[in-house]
């Protein structure tokens, strides 16, 4: 039976005004969910994978879709019609053509009757969410009025009123391997070859939505559990991380259940801040039911890169 990848990925906490809604006036909104009684940040799944798709392009792999920022709106350009067979971003982030009649002749003439007009996703993700509720905390900056300039956006100077969190973030994301190595897309070799950069971009993520001028975030995990499975879900909650009242982080339900016997620690990865702040009593518990435990997040996705392709992720450290 194939296996699935499950993981869930907390950021480092650090101030942020990225992630917004629309404005109003000179007023920027960070997006937002309710939780219980408090408000939590969110960052949505749309943008990180935009992000991932543009580290793909980074790492060369070949991509058809590229995002256009000198326009009026957000903007995307395809090289060619997609194809998950010769381009690495359709292959993992699928597709959809709504094409009205005369598009879907044309495809047919460029790609032929039995070309797929959509693709689903091999990257499954949901919203990553913020750790600490909001606290409507806000930043003032002043903009100021273009003077005696060949151009100017505004005949005064303006105020700009900014939420602002304070906040790590988690988010899951699942990808079912036999997904990856069936169906649609290049030779198996490829496929274990992209499915590796696939990890080291997650292991690196950024430039995560806008605003990067004024608020620089990295989505890298700070920490991470990963369980390498045949189950079709995780098994435990999927926004598991906790903090406590004096900031620390903590795995709870995860870390109980495998040495309690309830997940089999031998399907589970930890690797991370989670795992170098961790107590000794509690390492060796784990790893005696069989969990592996990581110094960073790149070496835990790394060890499961591994194990699904029998490659490291490029760059890993090798220790």
């Amino acid at each position: 039976m194939t296996k699935n990848i499950f993981a869930t990925v907390l950021t480092y906490p650090a101030p942020s005004a990225n992630y917004r809604g629309e404005s109003e006036e000179s007023r920027t909104v960070i997006q937002k969910i309710t939780d219980g009684r408090f408000e939590y940040a969110i960052i949505s799944p749309e943008a990180m994978r935009n992000a991932l798709r543009e580290m793909l392009r980074r790492y060369d792999l070949p991509s058809n879709r590229e995002r256009l920022h000198n326009e009026d709106q957000l903007s995307v350009k395809f090289t060619e019609y997609p194809d998950a067979e010769r381009f690495a971003d359709d292959y993992f982030f699928g597709y959809l053509m709504a094409l009205d009649k005369k598009g879907r002749t044309d495809l047919e003439k460029t790609k032929g009757k039995d070309h797929p007009f959509k693709r689903d996703s091999i990257l499954r993700m949901n919203l990553a969410k913020a750790l600490a509720p909001y606290r409507h905390d806000t930043v003032f900056t002043q903009s100021p009025v273009n003077v005696d300039s060949p151009w100017k956006n505004a005949d005064k100077s303006a105020l700009l009123h900014r939420e602002t969190a304070v906040t790590a973030f988690q988010y899951p994301f699942a990808i079912n391997l036999n997904d990856v190595f069936a169906g649609p897309g290049p030779d198996e070799k490829t496929r274990k070859e992209w499915l590796a950069v696939l990890l080291r971009a997650i292991s690196e993520l950024s430039d995560v939505a806008g605003n990067h001028a004024r608020s620089l975030f990295h989505m890298a995990p700070a920490s991470i559990v990963i369980r390498l499975t045949e189950r079709l879900v995780p098994g435990y909650d999927s926004y598991g991380f906790r903090m406590d009242d004096k900031g620390g982080v903590s795995l709870p339900e995860v870390l109980d259940a495998v040495l309690e016997g309830d997940l089999p620690g031998s399907e589970i990865h930890l690797g991370g801040s989670l795992v170098r702040d961790m107590d000794g009593e509690t390492k060796e518990a784990l790893v005696a039911k069989g969990a592996r435990l990581h110094r960073t997040a790149m070496e835990a996705l790394s060890a499961v890169s591994r194990e699904v392709t029998g490659k490291a992720i490029p760059g890993c450290p090798d220790r």
